[in-house]
């Protein structure tokens, strides 16, 4: 059992098991996903009564599921990470690996480079300052996160997540061609 969940599952199946779970929420128990929206339940459970914005002030308890399911996330990735890990490096291809040493990033086994994670350098602290704040003010301008817009709201047909997809999409693209190189050079 152990050697099946530590493998690499084939995209036929993992594909479907993901793809499908959030169909099942919105059917059986009309529950739209989305993961961001429990920052703001934590943040609905943890402030103090009186110092509650008024965008903090709901039954937060109504959405204890969306709660559980974002633990479930944090746990299987702990657990993926910790007890099924797979041993094995990253595998990359050839231009990938040449592309990162181009920026000066040094290849080692896992999935991000040590170079993104050295809090000595100052860059790493300007990286991690700009992602974080582009990523929480787009989530909230945009009205939800990739996963929220790209599954649910996609599956829905809403135009406001068709773009808020593209958006998300493009910014990645233009952050890892561009803005990444810029900053690690």
């Amino acid at each position: 059992m152990i050697e099946l969940l530590s493998s690499p599952w084939p995209w036929f199946v993992a594909g479907p098991l993901i793809g499908l779970m959030v169909p099942l929420l919105l059917l059986l128990g009309n529950k739209t996903f989305g993961i961001s929206s429990n920052l703001r339940h934590a943040c609905a459970i943890l402030l103090p009564e009186n110092a509650k914005p008024g965008f903090f002030r709901y039954d937060w308890r109504k959405e204890k599921w969306n709660l559980m399911f974002a633990g479930g996330l944090i746990l299987g990735g702990l657990l993926a990470g910790l007890i099924f890990a797979n041993p094995e490096p990253t595998r990359l291809s050839a231009g990938a690996i040449r592309s990162l040493q181009e920026l000066g990033v040094g290849v080692n086994p896992g999935l991000v480079p040590s170079e993104l994670l050295d809090l000595s350098r100052p860059v790493v602290w300007l990286i991690l300052s700009l992602s974080g704040l582009l990523v929480g003010f787009g989530t909230r301008y945009g009205g939800g996160c990739t996963s929220g817009h790209a599954i649910t709201g996609l599956s829905t047909l809403q135009f406001p997540s068709l773009v808020a997809t593209v958006s998300f999409f493009a910014g990645g693209i233009l952050s890892a061609n561009f803005l990444l190189p810029l900053l690690l050079k």
